[in-house]
């Protein structure tokens, strides 16, 4: 027979829930835990002056503001170019007999480069030189002709009719005889032509023909070609803003401004020029005006069609205060950059010149010795304390030394022997 719960005739222990007895177990499992951390795992309350984590001095790296003169730069891209560029071609036709000059040569003005078989233009220079042999002996006939003629005519002896014959003669053998002249001229032209010299003073290209072979006259490949490089040019564009800087710079009489040549990384200077023309108007299209500075490249440091960095001088300022730009920060108060003062970093909002070299000029905000805070800005605020560190030095090793007869061979221990089995 089952048993009915609600019966009152039943035990009231059976009817009494586990649901209390529960609880208190999982109480007394939690104040068991607690005590546990509170005694063993709490970690121990800091000491009562220790600052806290945005109370610690921030370290930063400074940078004095100097007073000093500052020049004033244009910065651009620019390319090497040569002064003069002469691609050498024949200006007869004939057989390239032999070329006296290596490539990649440095030549002077005027030096023998290559010569073509000169034989057929003799052959036509002698033939232009007989045919005014021929005419000038017609000519000396017929002015002899014309003297006796004369002689004759003022003794009645001979009509005026065949006088004026012969004398028209002459002037007609005159005429062809010079007619020969200017082809013996020419011929020797055209047979002096057969040394071809150099136009310019430079450098010998890659030849593109070989000695033995026919060339047509003004072929336009050419031999090769020359380009002088001793002076050079370096072409290069400033931006529409620099260029009234600029034209006052080039103005300025026989001191044109000076031009420097750095290398792509901006870390070495290649050479050291002067600004020497201007184009005649701005480009529409990227609104920057073209210049060109001449280097006299004695070294050869520059090359023609390398790319180098361009630094051009415009003015130079005198004994105004500067500081690194990249101490320079923007925001919405304007420009400003963090000071030290008194173990505190201190806002100044400044009125800033122009920037070059890495330095940017200060005209309002800050006097020279201040120190201007370099690294360490991420970190900053106004009031922050910070503390100064010094830029380390780069550490020198020390001189190496001959290892000991201990360390040259460090100990092996020898393995533990197996136990046997």
């Amino acid at each position: 027979m089952q048993s009915d719960p609600h019966d009152p005739a039943q035990p009231s222990a059976a009817r009494k829930s586990p649901w209390p007895r529960r609880a208190l177990w999982v109480a007394l499992l939690l104040g068991a835990g607690f005590a546990a951390w509170w005694f063993l795992l709490r970690p121990p309350p800091p000491p009562p002056n220790t600052p806290g984590p945005w109370s610690i001095p921030i370290p930063v790296r400074v940078e004095t503001a100097r007073t000093e003169d500052f020049t004033v730069q244009a910065r651009a891209v620019g390319t090497v170019t040569p002064y003069n560029t002469v691609t050498v071609r024949s200006r007869v036709a004939g057989q390239l007999a032999r070329v006296l000059v290596r490539e990649g040569q440095k030549v002077t003005k005027g030096q023998l480069l290559a010569e073509i078989d000169p034989e057929p233009l003799r052959v036509a220079l002698a033939q232009a030189q007989g045919q005014q042999q021929q005419n000038l002996a017609q000519l000396r006939n017929a002015e002899s002709e014309l003297a006796r003629y004369d002689m004759l005519f003022k003794r009645d002896a001979v009509a005026r009719q065949v006088l004026d014959r012969q004398a028209a003669l002459v002037q007609q053998l005159r005429g062809t005889l010079k007619s020969d002249e200017a082809q013996v001229d020419n011929a020797k032209l055209q047979l002096s032509y057969t040394r071809i010299t150099a136009p310019i003073a430079g450098r010998v290209g890659l030849r593109r023909v070989d000695a033995g072979n026919l060339i047509a006259a003004n072929d336009a490949n050419g031999l090769f070609t020359l380009t002088q490089t001793q002076p050079v040019s370096v072409a290069f564009s400033v931006p529409e803003p620099q260029v009234a800087d600029v034209r006052a710079a080039h103005d300025t009489g026989n001191n044109p401004p000076r031009a420097e040549a750095w290398d792509r990384d901006n870390r070495t200077r290649l050479a050291v020029g002067r600004l020497d023309t201007l184009d005649n108007q701005i480009d529409a299209a990227t609104a920057t005006l073209r210049l060109k500075a001449r280097f006299e490249n004695a070294d050869d440091a520059l090359f023609p069609n390398q790319f180098v960095n361009v630094r051009l001088a415009l003015r130079t300022l005198p004994g105004v205060v500067t500081i690194p730009t990249d101490a320079v920060q923007h925001g919405s108060r304007g420009s400003y950059v963090y000071v030290i003062a008194d173990g505190k970093a201190r806002v100044r909002t400044l009125t800033l010149g122009p920037a070059s070299g890495g330095r940017t000029v200060v005209l309002q905000g800050i006097a020279s010795g201040e120190p201007v805070v370099l690294e360490g800005l991420d970190r900053l605020e106004d009031g922050r304390a910070a503390n100064i560190v010094q830029q380390p030095e780069p550490a020198q090793l020390p001189a190496a030394s001959p290892l000991a007869p201990e360390a040259a061979a460090p100990a092996v221990a020898a393995p533990a022997s197996a136990p046997a089995r």
